[in-house]
């Protein structure tokens, strides 16, 4: 008789959970997956792909405003909200469906069911109460919406997980926040034609980013008549007979058709048995982990945004991918989680990987910064005043490239292929000597030549700070 029913149990069927069971599968394990809600987790379901397909859906207006400059007659556009959300949900019901059948392919044992941990090898299956012994345990729940701040009222407010399946295209929207998340739908509802309020805590949007990006991507929200806040949090939120009332910190009022919070997500741990096994989880609930996604109990392990690491959907993959090559695959395998590429989907886009000027500036010696701003070349007959802005991070001593960041269109594919160069340690002498491609945006990443500015660190003296920017020059 086996010592365990299999080898690896999965909680949790998103992006991670089913890579890692896939390839363990393929090394020979027996697996069991356990899913409560929809497999493909929250990029597939209510995150990345649906989100996207909305980027694109609310593009469309700045496209047929653009034709005309090009030459084109366009009848009068309409937009239908509920069309948009019946296709959305036509893609990503296919989605899913392919995630199944590629589990079922590989042989991996589905279970729709909402599974617990009961100790080091064993999980509960809630749906029929069934117990199931592992030799090693998976936790790859991800990570949920918040509804902070914690005020009078939070419960009319909705989160992303409820904003793809409105009934209708409100007319007013207030957002609460100021991350990626609060900046794309602020983006994307102000352009499908929503009166749309943006109230964020801070002074400046998209904490963490480069600063000038920030900027920028601010000017650029207000320009398509995003109404933003800062400083301000709700207070109270009132229902009235036809919408809500928001009472906002410094006195302000807004009245709004819906109301979506989106100050940020916390892991996905809450009720599932980890102090049971003795998990450790640190205070945001995150699970800790090693080097190798292991948990402090040698049979279970955790990948993905449970683990609060990197929260992106490819850094759940690559971790969940790793886990398996290293337990099922004799392969041990870390993953590195730094130089990322990653991208804010708002209209324009922001794209960017490595390290933005503050951060560079705080842990080198010598920074160098090369930054263009250009109208690009559809801008031109479209009439629009849009422009492009672009900052090549650089350590002024070894002439690596620390990091890159795009504000304009298809700044998302640009960080990409730009991740591959700044991932190989390439200099700014290598973007000089690459041909530029005439005429793209892109080009002015290797015609960068001339520095905007250098920041420069004293060395630590008796009477001296240990760093001071001397400016730029």
């Amino acid at each position: 008789m086996a010592a365990y029913d299999v080898d690896l149990f999965v909680i949790g069927a998103g992006s991670g959970g089913v890579r890692a069971a896939r390839i363990a599968a393929a090394h020979g394990a027996k697996v069991m997956i356990a899913e409560e809600f929809r497999i493909g987790g929250t990029c597939v379901i209510r995150g990345c792909v649906p989100k996207k397909l909305m980027v694109y859906a609310s593009r469309y207006k700045d496209h047929f405003a653009d034709a005309a400059g090009f030459g084109w007659t366009l009848a009068e556009a309409s937009f239908d909200w509920q069309k948009l959300v019946a296709a959305k949900e036509k893609e990503i019901s296919r989605l899913s469906a392919i995630y199944r059948d590629n589990l079922d392919k590989a042989g991996v044992e589905i279970e729709d069911s909402r599974a617990t941990i009961e100790d080091a090898h064993r999980v509960r299956l809630l749906a029929d109460g069934r117990k199931v012994s592992a030799r090693i345990i998976l936790i790859s729940t991800g990570a949920a919406p918040v509804l902070e701040p914690d005020v009078p009222g939070r419960e009319y407010a909705i989160t992303s997980n409820e904003i793809f399946d409105l009934a209708e295209l409100p007319k007013r929207m207030l957002i609460i926040g100021g991350g990626y998340i609060a900046v794309e739908f602020a983006s994307i509802f102000a352009r499908l034609g929503t009166e749309v309020s943006l109230a964020s805590r801070g002074e400046n949007l998209l904490r963490g980013f480069d600063d000038d990006m920030r900027t920028g991507l601010r000017e650029r929200l207000a320009d398509a008549g995003v109404k933003l806040n800062f400083g301000m949090l709700p207070t109270r939120i009132e229902k009235t007979p036809t919408s809500y009332r928001v009472s906002l910190t410094k006195g302000g009022r807004l009245d709004a058709d819906q109301v979506m919070i989106a100050t940020g997500r916390r892991p996905n741990t809450s009720g599932l048995g980890l102090e049971k096994a003795g998990v450790e989880r640190d205070s945001l609930g995150a699970v800790r982990v090693d080097a190798f996604s292991k948990t402090n109990v040698e049979s279970i392990y955790a990948v993905g945004d449970v683990t609060n690491r990197v929260a992106l959907t490819p850094v759940a993959i690559r971790e969940g991918h790793a886990f398996a090559e290293t337990v099922f695959g004799g392969r041990p395998e870390a993953v590195v989680h730094s130089n990322i590429p990653t991208a804010v989907f708002s209209t324009p886009e922001l794209g960017c990987v490595g390290l933005t000027e503050m951060d560079a500036r705080a842990k080198f010696d010598c920074v160098d910064i090369y930054m263009a701003n250009f109208r690009p070349l559809k801008a031109t007959l479209a009439g629009r005043a849009e422009k492009t802005l672009m900052k090549i991070v650089v350590d002024g001593v070894s002439d690596r490239v620390l990091g890159v960041h795009i504000l304009g269109e298809d700044a998302s594919e640009m960080a990409q292929l730009l991740g591959i160069a700044v991932k190989m340690g390439a200099k700014k002498v290598d973007f000089d000597a690459t041909m530029a491609l005439h005429p793209t945006s892109a080009e002015e990443l290797v015609t960068m030549r001339t520095r905007t500015a250098r920041f420069e660190r004293e060395v630590a003296g008796p009477e001296g700070p240990d760093a001071a920017p001397l400016g730029s020059g």
